[in-house]
């Protein structure tokens, strides 16, 4: 295992084992004997996430998981998710889910800002591809798990994404031939579903660790080449401007050429719509 992925991994470890209360870059720091800054360094670059936002988003999701299914004191959620009054702890809490706890435990719908960030050991040097777009292909349903193990990655991109529902629109797009998806070994690193008739982008996630290689340019031209009218244009929808549950996901498409359009509501989250043309494609 490399070197940076071990660490992080340990890190990782760390963290999940000690979910309950408060915990800080400094504090994961000393126990892995590493400093601040190399910690951080490490941590960002390989989960796409600095340590505070990682601990923040799993503690919050811990804490809308108790809320949803046991009857725990708000204020004893709160103090196990590191806060120090029930106050400040509804305060982030309606920040990321677009609602106070009281109001999320009486939908009684759980889903997750963030699950344990699990990392690939050894991934390939994806750098010397020559071409991702010849290694997209069409999902097959022996693919479903390697597929939801990434979107239990990305979930945090995909506000108020009920999973027994993706499920069985997943096994349609795979039947419709609406699904691509590319791998790394066993590993699922970019997945996309989409509509051919509306030019909608319905999921798009990719692998962490291998953000910076160009693959979500190589799913829309893929899309673009072989599977939708040329002259169509893509929509896809995503977090409205300034929401701080938003990890990168409305600057990534804004760097790909996508366009603003309208706002819109979606499963009760606020989103909004952006537009690609084609001339427009950057290459994120």
């Amino acid at each position: 295992m490399p070197g940076n992925i071990k660490n992080v991994t340990v890190a990782i470890d760390y963290i999940e084992d000690h979910l309950s209360g408060k915990l800080e870059l400094g504090t994961v720091a000393d126990a892995m004997h590493y400093s601040k800054f190399h910690l951080h360094r490490m941590f960002t670059e390989t989960v796409g996430l600095t340590i505070h936002e990682y601990v923040q988003r799993r503690q919050l999701t811990e804490a809308a998981k108790l809320l949803a299914f046991s009857d725990e004191p708000i204020l004893d959620i709160a103090l196990l998710a590191g806060y120090e009054s029930q106050q400040a702890f509804t305060a982030v809490f309606k920040t990321m889910y677009k609602k106070t706890p009281k109001q999320y435990r009486e939908d009684g719908e759980f889903y997750p800002l963030q699950l344990r960030c699990i990392l690939k050991e050894n991934p390939a040097k994806l750098e010397k591809f020559s071409s991702w777009q010849e290694g997209i292909d069409f999902a097959a349903y022996e693919d479903i798990p390697q597929w939801m193990d990434l979107v239990h990655l990305v979930i945090g991109g995909f506000p108020n994404l009920n999973e027994k529902d993706y499920l069985s629109r997943l096994e349609e797009y795979i039947r419709y031939k609406r699904a691509l998806i590319l791998k790394d070994q066993d590993t699922a690193i970019g997945i996309m579903a989409f509509h051919e008739e509306t030019g909608s982008i319905d999921f798009l996630g990719i692998h962490p660790q291998y953000r910076k290689f160009g693959i979500t340019s190589a799913f829309l031209m893929k899309a673009w080449s072989r599977l939708l009218d040329p002259h169509m244009d893509i929509t896809v929808t995503t977090f409205r401007e300034g929401d701080k549950a938003d990890t990168g996901y409305r600057s990534t498409i804004q760097k790909l050429g996508f366009a603003e359009a309208e706002l819109l509501t979606e499963f009760g989250y606020p989103t909004q719509r952006f537009i690609l043309q084609k001339e427009r494609l950057g290459g994120a």
